[in-house]
């Protein structure tokens, strides 16, 4: 081939590369795509993935959901940032700052120890966000964090009113024992316990804690047996209530005496992980049940069953479902405030001035109670169920109670 041929031929090469590259030129520095991003801490591995997996699947198949059947939100995407926390604290505090930096406008995390240890930048940067599941100290004092549903301290306060009215048939002082998760899932109920006990007529008689990872509480357990309880009530996730569950089984303590568990873990992961000796164990749940004949049922459990079948009987991902819900609500009222054609001038302080704070009794699909703002009170939903393990089932022993706000910035303890 002659030097004019090898020219061409080069010139031929040139020229289907750059029409190659030429898309991507345009793509990278022309107008991008206008979405909404919202970042999204999951604990899909680690100690609590057994909650974490089916919340992640149940949020990014709801806005899956929303972004390809319902067109997004006025018709733009939600585009998620997600992060696998790992149930790590220091993780979950270093993907705040990456939400930040990538343009998110609010954040959420599933877990309230996710949140505890997220909040502190969040707060300091006036970076909106909400907590799936939650303690009274992401919350109190209400300052830029949320929290989807009622928080520990609801669920306790919650179980031990209905222990009170429904099951306590001695004289005197029930005498009750707490076993508790060492960080904000415990600590939320043992807050609402220092606050209420006294007043619902109740005797703490023994507080033990216990680790994530913990692969035996035959010791602390039998601790709470010589304190001789008439109900212990455990705050903590499914695997380690599983253990206790099993231990105080070995130990007699039940079925004797009467156990309640927080939401945290009282979902059909424990049962699984308990097997028998979940039978007869009451606990708070702030969703309907998979089944119950509320709007967004029907479409959650095609998407679960299409995509993530394993999940489907976990109310964790109905608590996730309506997360994803509440998400494209927040979006859409910040968006109805600004404009379609100005949602570059949306910041995350405008979502929470004109989303989160708009939020007035909107209603997750019938998933959960209703969701609004109300000054003072950063609970978006306020209200739960209590249930009984029977036949390997959780079975409904309430209608929906509302959970009163809890002032614990009133008390000198609170926080220390």
């Amino acid at each position: 081939m002659g030097a004019t041929g090898k020219l061409k031929k080069i010139s031929l090469v040139l020229a289907s590369l750059l029409i190659m590259v030429t898309p991507l030129l345009v793509s990278g520095c022309g107008q991008a795509e206008a979405s909404l991003k919202v970042g999204l801490s999951i604990p899909f591995t680690g100690p609590a993935a057994e909650k974490g997996r089916p919340m992640g699947d149940g949020v990014l198949d709801c806005i899956k959901y929303i972004n390809e059947e319902l067109g997004g939100v006025e018709g733009i995407p939600i585009e998620v940032v997600w992060r696998d926390t790992q149930y790590d604290s220091a993780r979950a505090a270093n993907f705040v700052n990456e939400f930040m930096d990538k343009g998110c406008l609010f954040f959420t995390t599933c877990a309230s120890k996710e949140m505890a240890a997220s909040m502190e930048i969040a707060n300091r940067n006036d970076f909106p966000g909400f907590t799936v599941f939650s303690s009274p100290v992401c919350i109190h004092p209400p300052e830029h964090i949320y929290a989807q549903m009622p928080d520990y301290g609801d669920s306790w306060a919650a179980f031990a009113k209905y222990y009170m009215e429904n099951i306590w048939e001695g004289t005197g002082k029930p005498r009750m024992a707490l076993h508790l998760l060492n960080n904000p899932t415990g600590s939320g109920a043992s807050d609402a316990a220092k606050a209420l006990a006294d007043e619902l007529g109740i005797e703490i008689v023994a507080t033990e804690e216990h680790a994530a990872t913990t692969l035996s509480e035959i010791e602390s357990l039998s601790r709470i047996k010589a304190a001789n309880p008439d109900v212990l009530f455990i705050s903590s996730t499914p695997q380690p209530t599983s253990i206790i569950l099993k231990n105080a089984r070995e130990l007699g303590i039940t079925p004797g005496v009467t156990v309640g568990c927080g939401h945290a873990s009282f979902t059909q992961a424990l049962i699984d992980l308990s097997g028998s000796a979940a039978e007869g164990v009451y606990g708070v749940f702030p969703t309907v049940n998979w089944g119950d004949d509320v709007e967004a049922m029907e479409k959650m459990t095609e998407y679960c069953l299409e995509y993530h079948p394993d999940d489907y009987g976990n109310m964790d991902y109905i608590t996730c479902w309506a997360e994803g819900l509440i998400i494209a609500e927040i979006l859409r009222l910040a968006v109805e405030h600004v404009g379609v054609d100005n949602i570059d001038q949306l910041t995350p302080q405008i979502v929470e001035e004109y989303g989160f704070k708009m939020l007035d009794n909107f209603d997750p699909g019938g998933l959960h109670g209703p969701v609004s703002y109300s000054a003072g009170d950063n609970r978006m939903a306020k209200a739960v169920r209590v249930f009984q393990v029977n036949g390997g089932a959780m079975v409904p022993q309430t209608g929906w109670v509302d959970a009163p706000a809890i002032l614990y910035e009133d008390f000198d303890w609170f926080g220390q």
